[in-house]
């Protein structure tokens, strides 16, 4: 029987209540790894807990806000504590907020976002890094866009963090290439998501119709290009920005 590409690896996914966080918790499992599901959503993670647990897999959840230090801290102490060791990190969590232009965007809501969608990244890759220097290495992949790549109308402070995660992910690349710890992004494009459910449906529609491919992406789509950088399969690839887009951002 084939070995799993995470086997025995111990993986945290954050914001994996459902979509791209939710596929990419399922897919570890079925390579082999222990997952840690981590989300302010209970009730949602704790079913992803369970859909991990009835295909086989092994899991458990911490409840974390991942722009409270604390929260983070926590959540990877709870995981050591459970399985000993860190060696996989999806840092996946994220929101979109309100679509106007940078002279009509409330502060309080900027600043929301990116404490979720940047600083949020930067807390987890802190205490992830931490405890894999104690190790011997490990891998990280942070969630970012294809909005991180180009720009766009009336979502500022959405495309600003995931610029913003693209930056610290290089940094924290870099800062560690030499200690057997990899850090990569993925951008993925348009894809079926409760977040792109929530955009009106005109926009959502003209978006999905600059996609090459000429389809949204499926979160498994994503699921299967994070679960291989997490892997030693991408053992030679760090500071990545790796798309996963159908082709929007070559269009």
């Amino acid at each position: 029987m084939t070995e799993g590409l995470l086997e025995g690896k111990v993986a945290i996914v954050t914001g994996a209540s459902s979509g791209i966080g939710r596929a990419t918790a399922l897919r570890i499992a079925e390579e082999g790894g222990k997952v840690v599901v981590a989300d302010v959503l209970a009730d949602k993670g704790k079913e992803t807990v369970e859909m991990v647990v009835e295909n086989g897999g092994t899991g458990f959840f911490v409840e974390t806000d991942v722009s409270d230090s604390e929260d983070v801290r926590e959540m990877v102490r709870k995981t050591v504590d459970e399985y000993n060791r860190l060696d996989c990190a999806f840092n996946n969590a994220g929101i979109f907020g309100d679509m106007k232009p940078v002279a009509k965007y409330d502060e309080e809501d900027f600043s929301r976002i990116l404490d979720v969608n940047i600083k949020g990244v930067f807390l987890c890759m802190k205490y992830e890094i931490q405890q894999m220097l104690e190790q011997d290495g490990g891998s990280i992949v942070n969630t970012s866009s294809v909005w991180g790549l180009v720009g766009g109308e009336d979502s500022s402070a959405y495309i600003a963090s995931k610029h913003g995660v693209i930056g610290v992910t290089k940094a924290a690349a870099l800062e560690n290439a030499d200690t057997n710890i990899r850090v990569n992004a993925v951008c993925p494009g348009v894809v079926e998501t409760a977040m792109v459910e929530a955009i009106p449906d005109e926009i959502s529609e003209a978006l999905i119709a600059k996609e090459p491919i000429g389809r949204a992406g499926k979160p498994e789509e994503i699921a299967e290009a994070v679960v291989w950088l997490l892997s030693d399969r991408a053992s030679f690839v760090t500071g990545e920005t790796h798309v996963v887009d159908g082709g929007f951002t070559i269009s």
